[in-house]
């Protein structure tokens, strides 16, 4: 089992920054892909940024491209998704998940969730 908690979401104007955080523990961190997800109100789940497990593959969908590094610590057993130039159709509850296999863009792959974070991107 893994337990992922998610943190640092919250209100922000466009343009602004947020650092999201997730904390794994349980089976070992550092042979699991993590990917970030997103949802927002009416909308199905939709990938973010997958990172492998060594940290040297990151993938990012287009629309965030540019604006959003994901990152790992497997020392601090923990994924970070940074977010730049936010912009209102940001905002969305983000999920981040491991996989214990290779990396993946689709939600279904993913083993296990975190309980999300509230991003909110005022205009």
């Amino acid at each position: 089992q893994v337990q992922l908690v998610e943190s640092g979401g919250g209100l922000v104007q466009a343009g602004g920054s947020l650092r999201l955080s997730c904390a794994a523990s349980g089976r070992t961190f550092d042979n699991s892909a993590m990917g970030w997800f997103r949802q927002a109100p009416g909308k199905e789940r939709e990938y973010v940024a997958t990172i492998s497990w060594s940290g040297t593959d990151r993938y990012y969908a287009n629309s965030v491209k540019g604006r959003f590094t994901i990152s790992r610590d497997n020392a601090k057993t923990t994924v970070y998704l940074q977010m730049n130039s936010l912009k209102p159709e940001d905002t969305a509850v983000y999920y981040c998940a491991a996989r214990f296999r290779g990396i993946s863009y689709y939600y279904y792959e993913y083993d296990y969730w975190g309980q999300g974070t509230q991003v909110t991107v005022s205009s």
